[in-house]
Parts: structure tokens; C-alpha cells; sequence
């Protein structure tokens, strides 16, 4: 019998989709959303705690662009099924530290395109706000 895959995918919101479109988004397409509020983490450590937190990751995450990327494409221990993550308010980090934000950029979109390998997938919706 053949494992069903599930794709993941990157996705810059247009302006003017808000939280509340992109979690319906998810939704009709099947994906689980989890939103990330971005507004009160301007540095890389405060994303990664964010994220850590925002999909439930196990207790021994390093806390690190390389933990994540292996937490990222892994997501064993969530359900099966896309699990989009909602980046709100993204240019919170942008401001505060642009460095941070293009690695963060890089790390979520390498993981979505190198994750996709299995029954549980991520995607990203990035809003432009």
C-alpha cells in the first residue's frame, strides 16, 4: 500500500489578508492553523520560543536555526495533515533585526520545501503586516 504525502508550501499573503483569511485558508484547504504573532518577538531567540511554543515542540528543541530546521521537517508528533503556520505581524522582527528575519525566512522556507516527505506537512503563510 502506498503512504499518502502531504505537500507543504510557502505562501507571501497579499496585503490586506489578515489573520483571521488566512486561518480560513488553511482551513478550506484541510491545513491545521497555527498563528504566530510576531509582534512582541524582535530577535531570533524570541522567534524561535514563539514557534517552539506555537507548534507544541518537544521539550529538547535547541533553541536554534538548526534545531528548528529538524524540528520543521519533522512534526512527528503532530497529527497527520498539512499544518500551516500564520506569521503575523512579521515586520516586527524585520525592523528589529533584519539579520534575523532573512535567516528566519530562509529556515522556514528550506523546511517547507525539504519537509514535505511524509504523512504531516508544513506550510507557511507570511502576512504582509
Amino acid at each position: 500500500m502506498t503512504q499518502s504525502r502531504v505537500a507543504g508550501q510557502f505562501i507571501k499573503a497579499p496585503t490586506g489578508m489578515g489573520v483571521a483569511a488566512a486561518i480560513r485558508q488553511a482551513r478550506l484547504r484541510g491545513g491545521t492553523p497555527h498563528v504566530l504573532d510576531g509582534s512582541g518577538a524582535q530577535s531570533s531567540a524570541a522567534m524561535l520560543e514563539a514557534i517552539a511554543r506555537t507548534l507544541d515542540f518537544p521539550e529538547d528543541f535547541g533553541h536554534n536555526f538548526d534545531a528548528l530546521y529538524d524540528c520543521l521537517t519533522d512534526l512527528s508528533w503532530l497529527p497527520a495533515g498539512e499544518h500551516v503556520l500564520i506569521w503575523s505581524k512579521p515586520s516586527a522582527l524585520r525592523r528589529a533585526d533584519p539579520t534575523a528575519y532573512d535567516a528566519l525566512g530562509s529556515v522556514l522556507s528550506d523546511a517547507v520545501g525539504d519537509g514535505a516527505s511524509g504523512k504531516v506537512a508544513l506550510s507557511v503563510t507570511m502576512l504582509a503586516n
